[in-house]
């Protein structure tokens, strides 16, 4: 499912970003990783970037602990209903 955020298979070849981190975020890694490439990997320069992506990656991780959430709910209630069933 793309999103505004995600970077096309051919942007994220071009920029050599890893399997591993191409996720929803990833449109967000690729100027993040140019800027830190730029500035030596410095800690205190691409703080914009930086917050930008890691504030991605947090709602990312919210979203898919809501929906998780939701499914075991969903699946207690399952369970529920049939040992209502049964009995």
């Amino acid at each position: 499912m793309p999103s505004s955020f995600t970077a096309s298979q051919e942007e994220l070849k071009a920029a050599k970003v890893p399997l591993a981190w191409r996720d929803q975020c990833s449109a967000l890694l690729i100027p993040l990783n140019t800027c830190r490439r730029g500035n030596y990997y410095l800690p205190w320069t691409c703080e914009n970037e930086r917050h930008g992506y890691e504030k991605c990656q947090y709602d990312d991780m919210m979203r898919r602990m809501k929906k998780m959430s939701k499914l075991r709910q969903q699946q207690a209630d399952e369970v529920a209903e049939a040992t209502e069933a049964i009995i």
